[in-house]
């Protein structure tokens, strides 16, 4: 079964991502689902859901945790019951996860399409990415700030958070393959760490909320 790639962000926190590219029967076997999560996915109508559902519950088991492990609080966000923190994210045929010991995290993968150059004003200042040289680079610059801002959403997690005026990512090339952003709302400032990678046409974003910040 393939895990398609493992990244050691820090001692103590790793992210996870899987090709998801088996049936549906074979990536049940040795997976235990709570009764919750059991109705969840036979709640799911589409068979490529269930497949993702089910490699996502692969990709903890090699971090050590099983379905019973999560749960997920009001506002959707996962939590593991030994206090450890995960996020999840799932686009097409890749899902992913990370998970820390000492920090609040989140992650992302989104394909790289032409539809972002249509939505982007509703989520970044389009202009600072009009000195790109191609369309090609602009779709993945502008998929990053959004895999980003999607990433800090999910770690901050609160109704109300505006992509557009709460979130600012701070300008980065694709060489450096990491950037700094801030959250500012409700009179309160936080800061993280981002990094990405771009690998077969996706783009994926993870994101640290730094100590004090």
């Amino acid at each position: 079964m393939p895990i398609y790639k493992t990244i050691t962000v820090s001692p103590t926190t790793s992210v996870y991502i899987w090709k998801v590219t088996e049936a549906e029967k074979e990536l049940s076997k040795g997976i235990e689902l709570t009764p919750h999560c059991q109705d969840r996915m036979d709640g799911m109508k589409s068979e490529a859901h269930r497949r993702a559902f089910l490699s996502i519950r692969h990709l903890m088991a090699k971090a050590g945790y099983e379905d019973k492990d999560l749960y997920y609080d009001d506002f959707g966000k996962p939590h593991l019951k030994d206090g450890n923190h995960i996020s999840i994210t799932h686009s097409h045929n890749f899902t992913g996860v990370i998970i820390s010991e000492t920090d609040e995290v989140g992650i992302d993968i989104e394909m790289q399409r032409d539809k972002i150059l249509r939505i982007a004003h509703k989520f970044t200042p389009i202009e600072e990415y009009k000195t790109l040289a191609n369309v090609e680079a602009i779709i993945r610059k502008l998929t990053i700030v959004w895999g980003a801002k999607e990433s800090l959403y999910k770690i901050y997690a609160q109704q109300g958070l505006s992509f557009l005026r709460h979130i600012d990512v701070m300008d980065f090339t694709f060489q450096d393959a990491r950037t700094v952003a801030e959250i500012l709302y409700k009179g309160k400032k936080s800061h993280y760490e981002i990094e990405f990678l771009e690998f077969e046409g996706f783009t994926c974003v993870y994101a640290l909320r730094m100590m004090g910040g």
